[in-house]
C-alpha cells in the first residue's frame, strides 16, 4: 500500500530582526542565571529598560528574536555569553542561531562549512541563492516568501556571520579557532556543533 511522505517541519523564517544580538545577549544571559527563569527574566529586562530602548516595542522585538535563541543553550553556554570574549560571544551566539533556525543550521553545515573544508575560500549571495532554490524543492514556504522579505534574510543571515567572524564582508571565508571552552560545550552534542563553523575537528 503506498503511503504519502510526511512533510518535512516548515523552517522557522523569524531571522529578519537584527543579526546575531551579542551586546544585548550579553546582558540577558546574566539575568536568566540569576533567575534561572525566562518569564521573569524578561519582565526584568522591560522593566529596569536593560536594553536602553527608547520605546517599549524595540525591547519587545528584540526580546522576542533573543530569548528562543538563548533558550537553545545550556547554562555553562550561556555563562560563556555572560562573560566570555566578544570572539566568544560571537561564537556560542551563531551556535544559537544554528539550533533554533534549521534553515541557518543546514546553510551552515551544508555551505559553510562543506565550502571550508573544500578550500574554496568564499562565500556570496549565489551560493546562498541556490542552497535555498534546492531547499524550496522540498519546503513550499520558501516559495511563499517576498522577493522583498527574501533578499532581507539572505542580508541578515550573512550579517550574523560577519558578526560571528565567520566571513569578511568582502565574502572570504574566515577560518575560526574556538577557544577550549567554547569547544568543550560543543563537542558534548553529537554530532559536534563545531560542523556550524569554518572549522576542522568535527
Amino acid at each position: 500500500m503506498m503511503t504519502d511522505t510526511p512533510p518535512k517541519p516548515r523552517y522557522a523564517l523569524s531571522f529578519t530582526t537584527g543579526g546575531l544580538f551579542s551586546t544585548e545577549a550579553a546582558l540577558v544571559a546574566p539575568i536568566y542565571l540569576h533567575e534561572h527563569d525566562w518569564t521573569s527574566t524578561r519582565a526584568r529586562v522591560k522593566h529596569e529598560n536593560l536594553l536602553q530602548s527608547r520605546v517599549a516595542s524595540s525591547n519587545t522585538r528584540v526580546l522576542r528574536a533573543l530569548i528562543p535563541r538563548l533558550q537553545c543553550l545550556t547554562d555553562a553556554e550561556l555563562q560563556i555569553v555572560a562573560d566570555g570574549t566578544s570572539t566568544e560571544r560571537g561564537h556560542v551566539m551563531w551556535v544559537a542561531a544554528c539550533r533554533f533556525y534549521s534553515l541557518i543550521r543546514e546553510f551552515a553545515e551544508e555551505v559553510l562549512h562543506e565550502r571550508f573544508l573544500t578550500l574554496v575560500g568564499t562565500l556570496t549571495y549565489e551560493e546562498y541563492d541556490s542552497f535555498y532554490r534546492s531547499k524550496g524543492m522540498w519546503h513550499d514556504e520558501l516559495g511563499q516568501v517576498t522577493d522583498h522579505s527574501y533578499k532581507k534574510l539572505r542580508q541578515v543571515l550573512f550579517r550574523m556571520m560577519v558578526e560571528a567572524g565567520l566571513l569578511t564582508k568582502q565574502g572570504h571565508i574566515e577560518p575560526v579557532l574556538l577557544s577550549s571552552r567554547v569547544a568543550d560545550c560543543l563537542t558534548q552534542r553529537t554530532p559536534s556543533d563545531i560542523r556550524y563553523f569554518p572549522a576542522r575537528g568535527v
